[in-house]
């Protein structure tokens, strides 16, 4: 009878300690299930409007930098360069043509100083400028022209994945309209909504165990980047009649306020693939060198792990 109690009571007294140790755990180190993965989000705009010709990613595809995604009908902007070179030979000849008279008329000059006057002079040289600046003129307009025809061809500006693909061969795109989104393959981040009052000690670099819902049982290691220094304020909105919005509080409950914090992985295992959005919970570690001494290095992380 006295071991069955002995028993019990040893059996109580240590869940009683599990409970302790994970509640000062959860006091010293915040945790939370609110995150997500976050990424940078390309929107491939194009320069040019016109037809997409030729498509060459699928939805879901993955794309290194400078592969081209997709083509935009050149033929209009072929025949516009062809033009602009055309202007920029007319522009070239009339150059000449006011060199050569100028010429003439300055040895006209020398020759006999009555034959021309001042004022012609000063003419003739003012067409030459004139000509040598519709020349740059016609220049300029070759070169803008050939960008617009080296636009049509859009090409990836980073590694990533492209998604949401709506795109198909015939689609009209307009110019500096969005129409494709990238997923910046290194971009990605942690996102964990902290209480307030969990995070006021909390300082860039701290240690940070990430648990994606996907890879449960593959922690994924991180520092805090950085910590947001605003969220969105719901109350004093304009409502019906140009009149704030107050919602309506109660004096004895204060609901703590959640506050970005950003973490930056590590290293991610090649079987992990984080996506935009998908769920994640997240620890700060405040002192993680004396807990790791304390129960050790896999067991502690091991421990971390459980804990979600």
């Amino acid at each position: 009878m006295i071991k069955r109690f002995s028993l019990t009571a040893v059996l109580v007294l240590a869940a009683l300690s599990a409970i302790g140790w994970k509640y000062q755990h959860y006091l010293e180190n915040p945790w939370t299930r609110d995150g997500q993965v976050r990424a940078q989000v390309i929107q491939i705009t194009p320069r040019v409007t016109g037809p997409i010709v030729s498509l060459h990613v699928k939805d879901n595809s993955v794309v290194s930098a400078g592969d081209t995604l997709f083509e935009i009908d050149p033929r209009t902007y072929q025949v516009a360069l062809d033009q602009a070179k055309a202007n920029l030979v007319q522009a070239r000849v009339v150059l000449t043509k006011a060199q050569d008279e100028a010429l003439r008329r300055q040895a006209l000059h020398k020759r006999d100083p009555g034959a021309v006057s001042i004022s012609t002079l000063i003419n003739v040289n003012k067409a030459v400028e004139a000509a040598d600046a519709g020349v740059m003129v016609a220049r300029a307009a070759v070169e803008q022209v050939a960008l617009n025809l080296a636009f049509t061809e859009v090409k990836a500006p980073a590694d990533g994945f492209v998604t949401n693909l709506k795109l198909r061969n015939g689609s009209q795109v307009v110019a500096n309209q969005p129409s494709l989104a990238l997923v910046d393959r290194d971009s990605f981040w942690i996102e964990g909504f902290f209480k307030e009052t969990d995070i006021h000690d909390v300082s860039p670099g701290e240690l940070a165990i990430v648990t994606l819902m996907a890879y449960p049982d593959q922690p994924l290691k991180g520092k805090v980047e950085s910590i947001g220094y605003g969220i969105a304020h719901q109350d004093g909105s304009t409502g019906v009649e140009l009149l704030p919005n107050v919602n309506p509080t109660f004096q004895w409950i204060r609901l703590a306020q959640r506050v970005p914090v950003r973490i930056k992985l590590d290293a991610v295992p090649d079987s992990v693939q984080l996506r935009v959005g998908i769920s994640a919970s997240v620890m700060i570690i405040k002192h993680p060198h004396a807990e790791q001494q304390e129960i050790g290095g896999e067991r502690w992380l091991a421990s971390v792990v459980n804990y979600r």
